[in-house]
């Protein structure tokens, strides 16, 4: 017998695209609330973007979708409803269609700190935070840093204009500085973000030395590819607290999939192992 329920549709976009796992976390999901509905995974290259967003508001085949590299700065840019998370960041990854209305937030901010909150409860007790890297993921994480009341956050960067630029965005909490003044600016504090490619899936990375951070210090990575990275393993021999940047990717999905499909996802450890699985197989 045929299943008459309606097949509710939703999408992630990008260039390229083969590599990404958000098909497999949002399909997990469905069958565990025994939804009828697809998540597809859709290759746009930067010139046909506007007229994918476009169809959006007219095609009524997607509810919404996620939007990744390179296109996350066009999409906010396209939205007729941006929110001011998004439009404060300049860049959206969540998208969902009301009435022919596109509208956008970002959530990386949530699944990073949503990703402290489970792994390090108590983290955003720290009064000093150091983030490394100025580009584009390290916008999200300032933003949600900034939010959860940090007192100082220190952005390090091998070109310091473009810190300085971050630290005119986020206000000023936020003080830019350059790669030489890693090592003065960790002194004291309690949480250290890497927000750079640097060790991901055989990257050169470097060496930090994290001994005058806070003894109960955190350290974090937004690379995933490995889970440990190189910094996640030195910190963790000078016997620093860390948490890896899988978690990002898996709660970031979670505001998208409640809008698109109704119900709320939890990211546990089964997901956690589903996903951890199939990197193993790619290594």
């Amino acid at each position: 017998m045929s299943d008459s329920r309606e097949t509710l549709t939703a999408f992630v976009v990008g260039h390229p695209i083969h590599h990404s796992r958000s098909p497999m976390i949002h399909t997990h999901w469905l069958r565990g609330f025994g939804i009828a509905g697809e998540y597809r995974a859709i290759d746009v290259a930067p010139e046909q973007f506007e007229t994918f967003f476009a169809d959006l508001r007219t095609s009524k085949k997607f509810r919404g979708g996620n939007v990744t590299i390179p296109h996350k700065e066009v999409a906010c840019r396209l939205a007729d409803r941006p929110d001011e998370l998004a439009e404060e960041l300049g860049a959206a990854n969540t998208l969902w269609v009301t009435d022919g209305l596109v509208h956008a937030t970002n959530t990386d901010g949530y699944g990073f700190v949503a990703n402290l909150d489970q792994r390090a409860p108590g983290w955003s007790r720290a009064d000093k935070a150091v983030i490394l890297g100025a580009g584009g993921a390290s916008r999200a994480v300032i933003q949600a840093v900034r939010d959860r009341k940090i007192g100082e956050i220190h952005v390090v960067n091998r070109t310091v204009e473009r810190a300085r630029e971050l630290a005119d965005r986020f206000g000023s909490r936020v003080h830019a500085h350059e790669m030489g003044a890693l090592r003065e600016v960790l002194s004291g504090a309690g949480l250290f973000i890497n927000t750079t490619s640097l060790g991901m899936d055989g990257q050169e990375s470097i060496a930090i030395d994290f001994a005058a951070m806070q003894d109960n210090a955190i350290v974090t990575d937004i690379v995933y590819v490995p889970l440990k990275t190189p910094m996640l393993k030195e910190a963790e021999r000078q016997g620093k607290t860390t948490v890896d940047g899988l978690g990002m990717l898996l709660n970031q999905a979670v505001p998208g999939f409640e809008t698109w499909f109704g119900k709320r996802p939890s990211v546990d450890e089964q997901l956690r192992q589903l996903v951890i699985s199939d990197m193993d197989k790619h290594q």
